[in-house]
């Protein structure tokens, strides 16, 4: 059997910590977790089964929509902690972070495009060292 190529670790380990992430909010692990990275461009983690009983029962009496929305309010809440993962494993930064999850077929997709830059993007920094000012630098990715 051949190891691991260095792309599929690292879509192991974000795949595990956004598991490990889901589980600690909604106290119930994903059954599946699996990551997809093309490098400076996108990274989709797709979790099956995320759903806590109490959910599965309300989903159950019609209240789907409920279930949806207070998925995506938590999603948009807790959102920095999900773009950091993706940010420490990939060392790019992450432009902007979406969600969505598929009741019917209890999937949730979370949804990261990369910037194609380096998260410790030092550049601005650098250069108010040499030139000796404290002035704030605006990063590329914001102008």
């Amino acid at each position: 059997m051949t190891e691991p190529t260095r792309a599929s670790q690292l879509e192991t380990r974000i795949a595990d910590q956004i598991a490990l992430l889901q589980a600690d909010y909604y106290g119930v692990p994903p059954k599946g977790a699996r990551a997809y990275v093309i490098p400076g461009e996108i990274v989709v983690v797709v979790l099956r089964e995320t759903f806590t009983p109490a959910e599965k029962v309300l989903i159950g009496h019609g209240d789907a929509e409920t279930i949806q929305h207070s998925r995506r309010r938590f999603q948009q809440i807790s959102g920095d902690q999900f773009v950091s993962v993706v940010e420490q494993a990939t060392g790019e930064q992450v432009e902007s972070f979406l969600s969505e999850t598929n009741l019917e077929k209890e999937v949730a997709v979370e949804i990261f495009l990369l910037t194609g830059e380096d998260r410790t993007q030092m550049e601005g920094f650098e250069q108010n060292q040499r030139s000796g000012t404290d002035t704030l630098v605006t990063p590329r990715s914001a102008r």
